[in-house]
């Protein structure tokens, strides 16, 4: 089914029949694409298990795919994208971590 096995960005949604909720993450774990998900239950701690084990940059539970704070870290995985921008996950994506020192004075060690 072409629009399960490609990412959309539309209002759409498609339905896949599964017998267990092991065969749902592994459905979902299926897609090349992992940018969000979703989770909907009653139980909230089983839907945290579920949603730990679905490979997306971010997972919801019990709520829309759709919702974007600047706070928070945002990207996918797989083919969804590299990294991740908005909060200091944004910044730590953008640059590089280096050490710099200069020694002033006496040198501690012979060259």
């Amino acid at each position: 089914m072409k629009i399960y096995a490609e990412e959309s960005f539309g209002p759409v949604t498609s339905i896949i029949r599964v017998g267990s909720v092991e065969e749902a993450v592994s459905v979902a774990n299926e897609s090349e694409f992992g940018l969000s998900a979703a989770v909907f239950g009653t139980d909230h701690n089983r839907a945290m298990r579920v949603a730990r084990q679905i490979e997306s940059g971010l997972c919801h539970i019990n709520g829309p795919t759709v919702h974007d704070e600047a706070q928070v870290p945002f990207g996918g995985v797989k083919s969804s994208g590299y990294g991740r921008f908005g909060s200091s996950a944004g910044i730590d994506e953008f640059t590089e971590i280096r050490w710099i020192t200069v020694q002033d004075g006496p040198m501690h060690y012979p060259i």
